[in-house]
């Protein structure tokens, strides 16, 4: 049995020490699963559906055994919807309104940074994603994905631009990449980018959530509902599994994507993960492959918030990527990472999921099959919707909050 010895809380700090005990160690040649039961327990949406396979849902759930703690550094953010560590250990980040702000380790906000082009700042839209360039040391370049407005509707853009010497303004920004086409919606933008190994950027996008949309996400002429992987200029990258294939777009990475909130490398097999919002129940986690369909709409293990089926109510179809792990009833999962520092040894090359109507920082522990052995829920009892997620400089975690938070999650 597992006992907590102590448990500090206040309104800004959460202490966690845990009797050591023997678990599954989160290294790439684990195969032990966890040894408690479930952390989710409440009633399915869709009970009658079942998993492709073992440990496709509720997994063992696991518990950390080294102290850490989670503190609240400040409350003062305003919707902040993505943040990334800069190279002296400083965070930027992003505001939905359309805000660029940076802010130390220890809560300090700068003022907003100006020069970045107008959002669509309505319903799920606004200032999205943010990437740095891998040489940003060098050449100060920031990436960022927004919801921009135009006459015809809105849509998924990607902009760049270099941060001045005075961090006041971006300088030179550039609209490089547009999901067309607009619709005129305020739902399901996706989102996220980031760079892989290679340099190249990778974005995210919704299919916009209305029915008259869904069918995008499994057109290859269309940009909603993708993994999209571009250069730095906005270009398809040579060598994209659609490159020189009729009728469909060269930038297109993955399809039948429903709305992508998290995506990441991980550290040792250099493969991308992805999340993304199911209907009601059906969240999704999934490593992304060149070329491969995700099945929404064809396929879900969600229901359609009304409590109808989705379509033909199918989970499974032959040619069409099973998830590798989801989620019912929803968690709403958002930005995510991998772990990579020395601060909490035991949650290397673990993954960490923001969840906003799960209200906790998910922590799932993969084996060497890329399936997931154990599940845990940090910072469960803080109310709090998290809305990304990344690893700090100093080796600790930072997490941000639709209600504003920014958190610091690691040695005390």
């Amino acid at each position: 049995m597992i006992k907590p010895i102590s448990i500090v809380a206040s309104a800004t700090v959460l202490v966690f020490s845990i009797c050591p005990f023997s678990f599954a160690q989160s290294d790439q040649a684990s195969t032990k699963a966890g040894t408690l039961p479930p952390v989710e327990n409440n009633e399915k949406n869709s009970p009658e559906y079942k998993p492709a396979f073992t440990n496709q849902t509720r997994a063992a759930g696991i518990k950390t055994s080294s102290e850490y703690e989670g503190k609240v550094l400040t409350e003062d953010l305003k919707s902040p919807w993505a943040i990334t560590s800069l190279p002296d250990g400083r965070l930027i980040l992003t505001e939905k309104a359309g805000n660029l702000r940076i802010v130390t380790q220890e809560g300090k906000l700068s003022d907003p940074i100006m020069g970045l082009p107008e959002v669509h700042f309505k319903g799920q839209g606004g200032l999205l994603g943010i990437a740095l360039d891998p040489k940003f040391k060098s050449n100060r370049m920031v990436y960022w994905a927004f919801s921009e407005p135009t006459d015809d509707g809105n849509l998924t853009a990607v902009a760049k631009g270099k941060l001045s010497a005075d961090e006041k303004k971006i300088e030179g920004a550039t609209v490089i990449y547009r999901a067309t086409p607009y619709y005129k919606g305020n739902l399901h933008f996706g989102g996220r980018v980031l760079f892989d190994r290679q340099g190249n950027l990778i974005l995210s996008t919704g299919e916009r959530s209305d029915l008259v949309t869904r069918p995008q996400a499994q057109s290859l002429e269309s940009g909603l509902g993708k993994v999209i992987r571009i250069t730095t200029d906005g270009q398809p990258v040579k060598g994209n599994p659609f490159a020189g294939k009729e009728s469909a777009r060269p930038e297109l990475y993955s399809y039948g994507h429903r709305n992508v909130q998290g995506l990441a490398i991980h550290p040792v097999t250099g493969d991308l993960w992805e999340n993304e919002f199911g209907p009601r129940g059906g969240d999704e986690l999934n490593r992304v492959e060149a070329g491969k369909n995700y099945g929404w709409p064809t396929i879900t293990y969600g229901i359609e918030y009304s409590g109808k089926k989705v379509g033909d109510a199918i989970q499974q179809k032959a040619g069409l990527e099973q998830p590798v792990y989801y989620w019912d009833p929803s968690v709403s999962p958002s930005g995510m990472t991998f772990y990579t520092g020395n601060q909490i040894p035991e949650w290397k090359n673990n993954l960490f999921i923001g969840t906003l109507s799960g209200m906790h920082i998910a922590r799932l522990v993969l084996d060497k099959n890329n399936r997931v052995i154990g599940e845990e829920r940090l910072l469960a009892d803080q109310t709090q919707r998290f809305r990304d997620i990344t690893q700090g400089q100093d080796g600790a975690l930072y997490a941000v909050t639709d209600q504003g938070r920014l958190y610091r999650i690691g040695k005390k």
